[in-house]
């Protein structure tokens, strides 16, 4: 099968993860992961099942639906079919006191109906071992994220100036977009970490539109469809000569994400000080790529960054008015929102191979936000960009 994912691979990642629980939960046992994200990242595929990683035993990928597809897909040396946990539980006779488990993930009525099987005494959680094992990106995983990155080159660079025409709407943009996005490779949807997050097609907005205050924890707006779908594109707001248009989508391939943002000028230059500040914005995502380098520490490099920012220019930097977000940047991968996260209280030293979508933004009232991103690879001579270099603010006729 196509993009199956190679035993060698998965038994790298479980070793990893092993490492990891190792050295920060020493006495730990058991740990099941039910997350279809991470059974793929561990399994190559994913089912409706769980898999059960014994510390000193082999895992095993319960599969309620589907086992033969599963079986099809997954190279996974023990995958065996279940109708409920009952059937997986008779295996496990001597459970250990505490089961590690995904708290962000597991809602507490699924935890019931599990332990009801599995009656262990306490859980503890596993999430930041989870993204630990997953923050550092095999050679295979990168590859993906470059087909991802070529992809949302083409369509934000080449194709979204042919799209763009005067008097459509915000939604057609998103709809036509959409279409462009999985001609040219895009896996037709992007996922995020977050519970509850939806971003349809893109984040994308004409003039002040791209400033509206959204749900979303990230610097940029969107007014959407209405209060239930906040986040596609207004029918009513139409492009008009001079505005500002703003772009900020995920692409992915074969489960694999890269990030970015594009601007465009659509009909008439805006402002001069508007395109300096862009500029600026551009200036601060190459300082930040410049030190994605193994050993920096993401606190220092945003400490470094925002230091040398100017108070005046802070204004609005990373959103608009009340809603900045505190980060520069943010981890990438099989979710577009992953650990670790270039801002304060992330301490440890970067590695190589991690990826992160950097995205320095500004909001400017009339106008809208301005501002770019792009995702990197951090290497010994700084982050290597995956996504293409145009600077942004494409002059559209």
């Amino acid at each position: 099968m196509q993009d199956q994912i190679p035993l060698s691979e998965l038994n790298h990642r479980l070793f990893r993860f092993k490492e990891i629980m190792n050295e920060q939960n020493p006495d730990w046992e058991m740990a099941v992961i039910f997350s279809k994200i991470n059974l793929l990242y561990f399994t190559g595929s994913m089912p409706d099942g769980m898999l059960i990683v014994r510390r000193d035993d082999s895992s095993t990928l319960w599969v309620r639906r589907s086992y033969e597809r599963t079986i099809e897909e997954s190279v996974f040396p023990d995958i065996r079919p279940m109708e409920s946990y009952r059937d997986a539980a008779g295996v496990y006779q001597n459970l250990p006191k505490a089961v590690y488990l995904e708290t962000e993930f597991v809602p507490l009525a699924f935890y019931r109906r599990f332990q009801k099987y599995f009656p262990f005494e306490e859980y503890r959680p596993l999430d930041f071992q989870l993204a630990k094992t997953r923050a550092v990106k095999s050679n295979l995983e990168i590859s993906y994220m470059e087909q991802a990155g070529a992809v949302h080159q083409r369509v934000l660079e080449e194709k979204v100036p042919e799209i763009l025409r005067e008097g459509m709407s915000e939604a057609d943009l998103a709809g036509e977009l959409y279409q462009v996005m999985v001609k040219e490779g895009h896996q037709g949807t992007a996922r995020f970490a977050g519970i509850d997050t939806e971003i349809v097609v893109a984040q994308l907005g004409f003039g002040e539109s791209s400033l509206y205050p959204t749900n979303f924890d990230g610097p940029g707006g969107n007014r959407g469809l209405n209060a239930a779908v906040p986040g596609l594109g207004s029918r009513e707001r139409k492009l008009r000569k001079g505005d500002l248009v703003f772009v900020d989508m995920g692409v992915g391939f074969n489960g694999y994400h890269s990030d970015k943002t594009m601007t465009y000028m659509f009909g008439k230059a805006l402002p001069d000080d508007v395109i300096q500040t862009h500029k600026e914005c551009v200036d601060i995502q190459n300082r930040v790529a410049g030190l994605l380098k193994p050993g920096n520490v993401p606190e220092e490099i945003y400490d470094t960054v925002m230091d040398g920012l100017s108070a005046d220019f802070q204004k609005n930097f990373m959103g608009y008015g009340n809603r900045r977000v505190k980060f520069l940047g943010h981890g990438i991968g099989l979710t577009v929102d992953e650990l670790p996260v270039i801002a304060r209280k992330f301490k440890e030293p970067l590695e190589e191979n991690m990826v992160f979508a950097v995205e320095p933004k500004k909001g400017i009232e009339g106008i809208g936000m301005v501002g770019i991103e792009n995702t990197f690879v951090v290497s010994p001579d700084g982050g290597r960009c995956i996504t293409g270099d145009n600077p942004g603010l494409i002059f559209v006729e």
